[in-house]
């Protein structure tokens, strides 16, 4: 009789331990985004209206960007930036619980290299060659706004649930750049935006495919769009002609 009960109590206690190793395979894993876990973190709202806030809709300020729930809220900010510092201090603190990808060099604001860093004040830096560590290190402060405005809270790839990479990247006909794991994955996304968007969704980044099929009709690039990376970065003065920064993963 005690054998039995012993051996009932170990079953259960067994069976509930097999229970809550399959919950954590389930939702253990908070720190590996693959989109739809994104949704447990609420967006922010808008700096200008309670709404959510589109996570591809921003400007560049000193202290980083401020997000939008459209693009009629921006000239309303831009017009008086102070009357909105309450909310824009209410959006930055919940950004800060969002993971963020660093994508752009502070330097020349082409895409990061991941294999280029350097350490400061406990973080680390990425930048797009070997030739910007230098001018980071000599002036960082020079560079502050530019690293502040250099992130992105989409971190994985809306086709295959991959982290993002920092040099393949498209923007769409109506502003917003989207990142992707390969170049391969703009196309299915394209092709079917439905099946995918929710990926996007879950991440912050609100995209109005009707316009963006609109959009690129009257462009005439249909599905000629392709992702590339940094076709549309700012070079600036600062004469990496010499470096290879490629489009490649």
């Amino acid at each position: 009789m005690i054998r039995l009960i012993l051996g009932t109590v170990f079953g259960s206690v067994l069976l509930v331990g097999l229970g809550l190793r399959s919950l954590e395979a389930q939702h253990g894993h908070g720190d590996h985004d693959h989109g739809g876990h994104a949704a447990e973190v609420a967006t922010p709202n808008c700096a200008v209206m309670d709404e959510p806030a589109n996570l591809a809709l921003s400007v560049a300020t000193d202290d980083g960007p401020v997000y939008f729930c459209c693009k009629g809220c921006i000239p309303k900010f831009q017009k008086d930036p102070a009357k909105y510092a309450t909310k824009v201090a209410a959006q930055r603190k919940a950004l800060a619980k969002r993971a963020k990808v660093q994508v752009t060099c502070p330097v020349t604001k082409e895409p990061v290299d991941r294999k280029v860093s350097i350490e400061r004040d406990g973080e680390t830096v990425y930048l797009c060659c070997k030739g910007c560590v230098g001018k980071y290190e000599r002036d960082p402060a020079k560079y502050a706004t530019a690293l502040a405005n250099s992130y992105t809270y989409q971190t994985t790839c809306p086709v295959m649930g991959e982290a993002i990479n920092p040099k393949v990247s498209t923007v769409l006909s109506t502003g917003e750049t989207i990142y992707y794991c390969c170049k391969g994955c703009d196309k299915p996304l394209r092709k079917n935006p439905a099946k995918y968007n929710k990926n996007l969704v879950s991440q912050g980044i609100l995209v109005n495919w009707a316009e963006v099929k609109k959009a690129d009709n009257e462009e005439g690039h249909g599905d000629e769009h392709g992702a590339h990376g940094h076709g549309d970065h700012d070079h600036g003065d600062h004469g990496h002609g010499d470096h290879d920064h490629g489009h490649g993963g």
